[in-house]
């Protein structure tokens, strides 16, 4: 099947795709900002964490489901299917590698999905208050 879109209106809604302060992410903010969490978002760690916990060393990533490949939802397009592979092979590679560098440095790393933000936001708010508590026990 081919594009619906033309290249220049393809490349419109690419560019439109965000990679700060997407809605997951803003939830997840909110709600540890509600309960007395306070984080940093600038940061100049290794891949950029979207919410940093500077004095527990905890680091916090909110993963697309389609740009980080979920396997419940990542669904590759019909078009430019090996490029696509590709790219979502680089992404997790380099999540992997990010994660790993992190740990070296003695950093705590949780990664969530954003279909576990928008479906259970409570469970995650508690696996970031567990860490935290257990980092600063």
């Amino acid at each position: 099947m081919t594009d619906v879109l033309t290249k220049q209106q393809r490349r419109y809604c690419m560019s439109r795709i965000r990679g700060k302060n997407t809605k997951p992410e803003l939830l997840l903010r909110k709600a540890l900002w509600a309960i007395g969490l306070r984080y940093r978002l600038k940061n100049k760690l290794t891949g950029r964490p979207d919410i940093v916990f500077p004095g527990s060393r905890l680091a916090i990533f909110v993963d697309g489901c389609f740009w980080h490949s979920c396997l419940e939802h990542c669904q590759l397009p019909e078009t430019k299917r090996f490029f696509w592979q590709n790219k979502l092979s680089t992404n997790k590679k380099r999540d992997k590698t990010v994660t790993l560098l992190l740990e070296q440095e003695d950093w705590r790393v949780l990664r969530f999905w954003e279909h576990e933000v928008k479906n259970d936001l409570p469970r995650c708010i508690k696996r970031v208050q567990k860490t935290l508590h257990a980092t600063n026990s």
